[in-house]
């Protein structure tokens, strides 16, 4: 076999067309075309289709169209490292066959896409050297120079068979294979992103409306009119009675100023004991005796012992400190009063999202015990730090709660959608990562397909942000990942960009 391989390319060195003899049967693949300078380089893979086992690479060098004898021929095939498995392949053996042909025996241990370097140096020093793949059950490889000056397109179509020209990692399946794997592909498209921020909140009083009942005076309570936390009030309703010396004096000292005013009226100064008024009604107003009270004492003539306190607004009772006879100090709290016609959520958002809640934005509350049931509420506040434990930040949002549905300790589902403008997007699926780059099989028609790399932005639901490597109208593989677990072409894809 080899003797005939050897005279067939004896006689086509004659006839000027070393590769152009054939052997095996006629089996080698068109060349790959590779120049430097005034050298070219073609190579040939025996089989056309590469196969697991023994393969071979018919390699002739030329220059200027005449062939060169003793340069030194490298050829290496190899697969890099994937995860756990560890590299395959290597230098080929390559022994010289006639004058300017060389062949390159090697073996393939799986189904895959392999790299393939090919060098030549010749004796007064000139090189030329190439980088590509081939690949198990494709036609073919595929080859580029490695530096040298740039090819002319005329070039680049000459140094490619037609079948097999293009990106090194670019690959074919027949149509029947499509159709049997189920392969999908979409095509990149424009749409208006939105970002959903979902967090677990609790209800709460709202702060900012929360209201004390306290004194400015010593005195004991009389009766009681609310006698239990949890009890609703409305704003004037009599909340307790309280005796105390001072508010007794101070009625006293009102309804003596309001006798001095009307003896005043009869004189030639009748308003000499307006400021007597004035300061003895002021004194009870801000002591906290309400405006109809005093009006009430001011007809009635006479002190009251017991005075009644009201509550300031209406509200539920959310804290008692006071029974019938017990005594108060000046600033004690009596009572707290929370109404719950607006209240509070308190939620927790990651870190990672923290920068997207802004206050103002809309949100949505959702009670779990009440599916389908949302209330539009407002983001109010965002916790300026983090928790270190949790690595999260507080927010709080207000909302209207006429119906009284939300009340405090309830727990709520917060929705808080942030809107990202209008961004390039393919299906998360079709996103493959390796280490820290990531990447997109597009599908060119007619079963070709080919890596890309991109750049991701924003995920949003099955979405992602294409921020580069696309552009609208691309079509890409949707299933991309079952694409490299079956053809394992991602690694040898990569070292040929």
């Amino acid at each position: 076999m080899r003797s005939g391989c050897l005279a067939a390319a004896l006689f086509a060195l004659a006839s000027g067309s070393l590769l152009a003899s054939g052997c095996r049967n006629g089996s080698r693949s068109a060349p790959a075309v590779v120049r430097s300078g005034d050298l070219e380089l073609r190579v040939s893979l025996d089989p056309a289709s590469a196969r697991v086992g023994a393969n071979r690479l018919w390699i002739e060098l030329r220059r200027r169209g005449e062939p060169v004898e003793g340069a030194d021929v490298v050829a290496k095939v190899h697969m890099h490292a994937m995860g756990a498995m560890p590299p395959m392949g290597g230098p080929a053996l390559v022994e010289p066959r006639a004058l300017g042909l060389y062949v390159a025996d090697f073996e393939l241990e799986m189904g895959s896409t392999w790299l393939v370097e090919v060098r030549a140096r010749t004796s007064d020093g000139d090189a030329v050297a190439a980088e590509g793949s081939l690949t198990v059950g494709s036609s073919g490889l595929r080859l580029e120079a490695v530096g040298g000056p740039p090819r002319t397109p005329a070039q680049a179509a000459e140094e490619q068979p037609a079948a097999e020209a293009g990106h090194p990692g670019e690959f074919t399946f027949s149509p029947e294979r499509i159709q049997r794997t189920g392969v999908g592909t979409v095509a990149a498209e424009r749409v208006s992103l939105a970002t959903p921020i979902r967090a677990l909140g609790l209800v709460t009083w709202d702060e900012t409306a929360l209201e004390d009942v306290s004194l400015k005076v010593r005195g004991w309570v009389g009766t009681l009119g609310v006698q239990a936390e949890g009890d609703p009030v409305e704003a004037g309703q009599v909340l307790f009675t309280l005796y105390s010396p001072e508010l007794y004096a101070a009625q006293e000292e009102y309804l003596q100023a309001l006798r001095s005013q009307q003896r005043a009226r009869k004189t030639e100064a009748p308003d000499r004991a307006d400021y007597l008024v004035r300061a003895a009604h002021n004194r009870l107003r801000l002591w906290d005796i309400a405006e109809p009270d005093i009006d009430a004492l001011a007809r009635r003539g006479a002190p009251r012992e017991h005075v009644p306190i009201r509550a300031p607004r209406s509200g539920y009772v959310v804290e008692k400190n006071v029974v019938e006879g017990s005594g108060i100090e000046p600033g004690q709290r009596l009572y707290r009063i929370a109404p719950l016609d607006r209240v509070w959520i308190e939620a927790e958002v990651y870190e990672t999202e923290v920068g997207l809640v802004k206050p103002g934005q809309r949100a949505l509350a959702e009670l779990p015990y009440e599916p389908g049931l949302r209330q539009e509420a407002r983001v109010a506040y965002v916790q300026p730090d983090l928790s270190r434990e949790s690595r999260t930040a507080r927010i709080r949002l207000e909302i209207e709660n006429p119906q009284l549905r939300l009340r405090p300790e309830m727990y709520a589902n917060v929705r808080i959608t942030v809107d990202r403008g209008e961004r390039l997007v393919v299906p998360q699926s079709a996103v493959l990562y390796a280490g820290e780059r990531s990447f997109v099989f597009r599908a060119l028609g007619e079963g070709r397909f080919r890596p890309q790399r991109v750049e991701v932005g924003v995920r949003t639901g099955d979405r992602v942000e294409i921020r580069s490597g696309l552009e609208p109208g691309d079509v890409v593989v949707s299933a991309a990942t079952f694409l490299i677990a079956s053809e394992s072409r991602l690694r040898a894809a990569l070292e040929q960009w």
